[in-house]
């Protein structure tokens, strides 16, 4: 089988000209920060006809209709009223009615924009209808010239000319320790019903640390929406970082989503092979990089998942990947015969990638075509999908069941 990823150590020089371009990790950018293919914040774009050209290849049982362009999309939240928040990697945050007008909240905080680093998730707190809370990660930059994730929270203020700002700007976490590189930042966020925060923790390439509770690398944290580490978290007594770990020995957690029953599951990346579909455990150990169902890019192996039952098993993998780049639980009405199942965007699959659950866990039941890789997949407030595109001119895409 043909298998492609990223990597825990860095490959040869001549796979690396292979991954720059479409890395199973990678998010495509140079950090050159050229100027943005989105309209600033005054700029209003007519909606595209309804019966929009679907991308090339796409499943034509879907009604695709593509609406606006962005540099580098990465993430995007639904807020009530319809209107979405968008992410630019280069470090800009759109406020967009959805094939209308796109407008530019101002106020995000530097990012060291680089080949997976960047702006990242956005989310917006479980009381944003009455306290503008939203929260955003991003990769910073130190005086030294490394990197870590990071995420903070502000108050959406929005105008009249479609934009807005940043109010009260707070961060809340920082990956540490900071390191030299450009990859597995992870920074994927969630809430649970309870009010929880959840944040995936890349390895940053440097595999071992996510084994140890005492880095902040290679991990699932679980936080107050303050930032501060729950008491009965399972490593609390350690305090310091630690006490911030729900689980570890994780590689580059790039989806991050609860089910219709409050389960928290997890799509990771693996090496050369032996992408994964997790499900959260309390003080559970995943096992990277002693164990995985992939190889390194060398073709040296790595030991698989069931030769060492110590560690938590995977619930699903892909060989060959299918480069999951986020996840969420579809429940609306537009797709009636999807709900309960989980969405997966796929980069290298260039697909959306759909799971169901029975008796015997989850499987893979259908991957639809989309022609491009693909970044981000959000539930709409009325059950079509929003489809976000990987690249320097990703297109967001609305998907609806052609009747």
């Amino acid at each position: 089988m043909t298998r492609s990823g990223c990597h825990a150590t860095p490959p040869p020089a001549w796979v690396l000209a292979v991954l720059l371009a479409g890395c199973s990790g990678g998010g495509g950018g140079s950090g050159s920060g050229a100027a943005p293919a989105t309209p600033g914040s005054t700029t209003t774009a007519p909606p595209p006809p309804a019966a929009a050209t679907p991308p090339a290849g796409a499943d034509a049982a879907l009604r695709i209709t593509a609406l606006q362009t962005f540099e580098e999309p990465w993430a995007m939240a639904a807020l009530p009223d319809g209107r979405l928040l968008v992410t630019s990697k280069p470090g800009r945050l759109f406020l967009v009615e959805p094939g209308v007008r796109v407008g530019e909240v101002r106020g995000v905080p530097q990012v060291a924009y680089n080949r997976q680093g960047g702006l990242g998730d956005v989310v917006l707190h479980p009381g944003f209808p009455g306290n503008g809370w939203i929260y955003l990660s991003y990769a910073e930059p130190d005086a030294a010239g490394r990197s870590g994730a990071a995420v903070a929270r502000a108050r959406l203020v929005t105008g009249a000319d479609g934009g807005g700002e940043l109010a009260d700007l707070q961060v809340l976490w920082r990956q540490l320790p900071k390191v030299d590189g450009e990859a597995h930042y992870s920074h994927r966020i969630a809430f649970g019903a309870d009010g929880l925060l959840w944040i995936s923790s890349g390895d940053r390439y440097r595999g071992e640390p996510a084994q140890d509770p005492g880095s902040g690398l290679g991990k699932l944290l679980r936080l107050r929406d303050d930032g501060s580490a729950p008491r009965d978290n399972p490593f609390a007594g350690q305090g310091g970082t630690a006490a911030q770990v729900w689980s570890l020995g994780h590689r580059n957690v790039l989806g991050l989503a609860f089910d219709g029953q409050g389960q928290l599951w997890m799509a990771e990346m693996g090496p050369r092979g032996g992408d994964e579909l997790n499900r959260a455990q309390r003080e559970a150990n995943f096992g990277w990089p002693r164990v995985s169902d992939g190889d390194d890019y060398d073709g040296s192996p790595i030991p698989d998942h069931a030769t060492a039952p110590q560690f938590a098993a995977p619930s699903l993998t892909w060989t060959p990947v299918i480069s999951p780049s986020s996840l969420v639980f579809y429940s609306g009405a537009e797709f009636p015969e999807w709900r309960g199942q989980a969405l997966l965007g796929g980069l290298s699959a260039r697909a959306l990638v759909r799971v169901a659950f029975d008796g015997l866990g989850p499987r893979e039941v259908a991957r639809h075509a989309l022609g491009a890789r693909i970044r981000e997949v959000e539930q709409a407030p009325d059950g079509a999908l929003y489809v976000l595109e990987d690249g320097p001119r990703g297109r967001l895409l609305r998907l609806q069941a052609r009747r």
